[in-house]
């Protein structure tokens, strides 16, 4: 009888193998599947980068004089190619005694495109904002 018993336990076991190994994916694939995604998006957010930079006819140094020139006595936090109400911009946040003033200049051509004085709600704000656009672009 016990031999009996151990046969049906092993061919229960047998038959139901394959679909405890596909029931539930293991772990470590999934966490290596969402590493391929991230790598994914990081490669097209770089190859849009280079895109963008192939458009742009001034370079970044050319824009960041032209925009340091309309703020006295600043000096560049940040700067970044981007397209912006689809213009393609060099936007550079400057800091001076005044506070931080955004400069946007135009890729294409250098002229300025926007000056914004920006107050710490506004930066949230755009950061936010910026936040939220770069979830909507994230692949699922």
């Amino acid at each position: 009888m016990n031999t009996r018993r151990s046969v049906w336990v092993l061919a229960a076991l047998v038959s139901l193998g394959p679909v405890a190994l596909f029931a539930a994916p293991p772990q470590e694939s999934k966490a290596v599947e969402a590493k391929e995604v991230k790598t994914a998006a990081r490669k097209d957010a770089a190859s849009d980068q280079a895109a963008m930079e192939k458009e742009a006819k001034i370079t970044m140094a050319e824009a960041r004089k032209i925009a340091l020139g309309k703020v006295k006595n600043g000096k560049i936090e940040s700067g970044e190619l981007e397209r912006e109400h689809g213009k393609l911009i060099y936007s550079f946040d400057i800091k001076s005694p005044r506070g931080v003033t955004e400069v946007n200049v135009n890729a294409l051509d250098g002229k300025i495109v926007a000056v914004q004085h920006e107050n710490a709600a506004k930066e949230a704000a755009e950061k936010k904002q910026e936040a939220k656009e770069k979830a909507a672009t994230k692949p699922n």
